[in-house]
This record gives structure tokens, sequence and C-alpha cells, in this order.
């Protein structure tokens, strides 16, 4: 029996009220690929939204393209998330870079943000 390894739709932020509260009330981290936005939630798991407008990223093969690396990035990065202390909605913004970097290189800024916001708990901010 096959197995999906995609992220479950209960995982996934949809509508658009929900994209603008976590601009509104989160927190940004900008790195040179992509801008995430974060919003602690009262569930017992992170929730991710995915951006890719045509004016940072471009065509939309490309917007597709960048839409799917983020949610790989966010799916694949589950482990490093369980060292945090809070569930938060995640919106993940691509820019133009993200397309042409490496995977090592996603999953570093990725990893890199996940730890400022670590390290932010820890300060209790």
């Amino acid at each position: 029996m096959k197995t999906s390894l995609a992220l479950p739709k209960r995982r996934r932020l949809h509508a658009r009220a929900e994209f603008q509260i976590v601009y509104a009330e989160g927190q940004r981290y900008d790195g040179r690929l992509l801008a995430a936005f974060l919003r602690k939630n009262d569930l017992r798991e992170h929730r991710l939204g995915v951006t890719a407008s045509t004016k940072a990223v471009g065509k939309s093969v490309d917007r597709n393209r960048a839409r799917r690396l983020l949610r790989e990035l966010f799916r694949r990065s589950a482990a490093e998330m369980e060292e945090l202390q809070q569930e938060y909605d995640w919106v993940l913004n691509a820019k133009r870079s993200l397309l042409a970097s490496d995977e090592s290189a996603r999953f570093r800024e990725f990893h890199r943000i996940v730890a400022k916001v670590a390290q932010a708990e820890r300060r209790g901010s």
C-alpha cells in the first residue's frame, strides 16, 4: 500500500483571512530565499501557508515550483520544528532567488529561521 508524503490538509492554511491574521499579528523572519511569518496557534501541530507572487517570482510555472519547494522544505523539516516549544501558523513567501538555489541552501536558510524562532522563545518574546 502506497502512503502519501504530502502535507495533510489539516496542516495547511487555506482562507485568505488565515493568511491576513498571520501577517497582521505574526512575527516576520527574512532570509535571502524566503520570508517567513509566524503566529502562535493553539493547535497540536504547525500549519503552513505558502505564497509566491508574480512580482516576486515571475511566471506561473516558476510560482508553482516555488510553492512546491517551500511545502517540501516545511514537510522535511518537521524534526527541527519539534524542538520549538510552541506550535505556529507559518506563512512562507518565496523570493526569486529560491528557484536558483540548491537544496542544501534552502534547508540551511529554513533551519536558520527555525533557530531564530527557538531563540526568541527562550527570550520570552
